[in-house]
């Protein structure tokens, strides 16, 4: 393989750590394009299907992300209100966080 090349067909992954966790790499990827299939959020994040699958869930009990059937698809509307999770940053909502990565 070329080291070049992104691996599974998605972005070039990274060597070691990075700033965002996969959690927030989910929630960019559905703010982006909100009709994206969980398929195509695993390999931009470089992460498995189920993997994502678990994190919607988790973004979906926490409520950050709804989950609308439309038609055959499912599309995930964000709530930019809620504050983000870890005591350092809870006085900010994920929204701030959502507008450098993903602006509308």
């Amino acid at each position: 393989m070329n080291p070049d090349e992104p691996a599974r067909g998605g972005p070039e992954q990274p060597q070691g750590w990075t700033f965002l966790t996969n959690h927030g790499h989910v929630m960019v990827a559905l703010a982006r394009d909100p009709g994206i299939r969980l398929r195509d959020v695993a390999l931009l994040v470089g992460i498995t299907e189920r993997s994502v699958q678990s994190i919607v869930a988790d973004l979906e009990s926490a409520g950050y992300v709804r989950r609308v059937r439309v038609g055959r698809r499912n599309r995930y509307e964000v709530d930019p209100t809620i504050p983000l999770r870890h005591p350092a940053e809870r006085e900010h909502a994920i929204g701030e966080l959502l507008r450098v990565f993903a602006p509308l």
